[in-house]
């Protein structure tokens, strides 16, 4: 293969360039340069339109995201330590506490306490799966159900909050 029909320095990513010489009969003339891309593999598209879809859809996916990374900082802090556990553990009384406080300063009632009341169980719920996870495994026993089921009631929560299309 000639040097003049391969691509010259760092290649570009699935991008071919071919340079066709001076022709003889134009004279001063710069050479035709030619950029063929290459098709992306059905592979390439199918994560590609995922990607894009999940990118839009971000602000939507909001509990999903961190209902992930508490999976993931979970199971770190299980490997470091099981008493690290121990120390996530006050987290699961916090938001009875805040309900109490935020109920005697400003009392709330119909929706608005329904809302406070599920707003406390689910912070309770988290709190302790955390606590619960970094100690024993986020997967251990029937954790990694209390998991999911969390996620799934943040969820639809959020979706019903933001009143999404």
């Amino acid at each position: 293969m000639s040097s003049r029909t391969r691509a010259r320095g760092m290649k570009a990513a699935s991008v071919h360039t071919i340079n066709i010489p001076r022709q003889r009969g134009r004279r001063g003339a710069q050479p035709f340069v030619v950029v063929v891309p290459e098709r992306p593999s059905l592979t390439r598209e199918a994560l590609g339109f995922l990607g894009r879809s999940l990118w839009s859809s971000r602000r939507a996916l909001a509990p999903t995201g961190f209902a992930l990374l508490a999976l993931i900082v979970t199971a770190l802090l299980h490997v470091l330590g099981w008493w690290s556990g121990l120390a996530l553990a006050p987290l699961a009384a916090a938001p009875v506490l805040w309900l109490g406080i935020i109920q005697r300063r400003r009392p709330a009632h119909g929706s608005a306490l329904a809302w406070r009341i599920g707003l406390a169980a689910l912070s309770t719920l988290a709190g302790g799966w955390a606590a619960l996870a970094a100690g024993f495994g986020p997967l251990a026993g029937p954790l990694e159900l209390v998991w999911l089921l969390g996620l799934i009631a943040a969820q639809t929560a959020w979706l019903i909050v933001r009143r999404t299309h």
